[in-house]
């Protein structure tokens, strides 16, 4: 059976019909053969998908230069190192969470999993060392704006991973 586009009239190659099912639940009634039948719905089913994990992969590449003004030590603090760290690890697993989602990979849920408690402890922690002043307000600008955002993100695209699985 070819399918029609409705516009032009023209076949569309590899394209199989749609099924319309009868009204009272019944079996699935085919077109006639003389009447055209719908142009399928052509639509990106992984764009979402491939834009939430490149905007991942993106955010996990902005930290990457914030990683080096503190590896450098151009902000003193007793702990650099810990920040460093736990910043490469949110980096990583940022990345990490945004190629395997982007290419729709099952073990994107588990990096989600795993991303979210390392952005929310992140933004638990910046905001609980800091001094007061104006290192308390970037500490509460980074997190509200940031932090827990994308923690939230990861934690959702885990919840609904886990839930399409069972």
């Amino acid at each position: 059976m070819t399918v029609l586009d409705p516009r032009s009239g023209v076949e569309v190659p590899g394209c199989a019909p749609r099924i319309r099912y009868s009204a009272d639940g019944g079996a699935p009634r085919t077109p006639s053969r003389s009447a055209p039948v719908e142009a399928p719905v052509f639509h990106q089913p992984f764009a979402r998908h491939r834009a939430l994990g490149y905007g991942l992969v993106a955010c996990g590449a902005a930290l990457l230069p914030w990683l080096c003004l503190l590896a450098s030590g151009l902000l003193p603090t007793k702990l650099s190192a810990v920040w460093v760290g736990l910043d490469l690890l949110e980096a990583g697993a940022l990345i990490g969470t945004g190629l395997l989602t982007a290419r729709r990979d099952p073990r994107g849920v588990l990096a989600a999993a795993a991303t979210a408690p390392l952005l929310f402890t992140d933004a638990w922690f910046d905001v609980m060392t800091a001094r007061h002043g104006g290192e308390l307000a970037l500490a509460l600008g980074t997190a509200v704006t940031a932090e827990l955002p994308l923690a939230v993100c990861c934690a959702l695209l885990a919840v609904r991973g886990f839930r399409k699985r069972r």
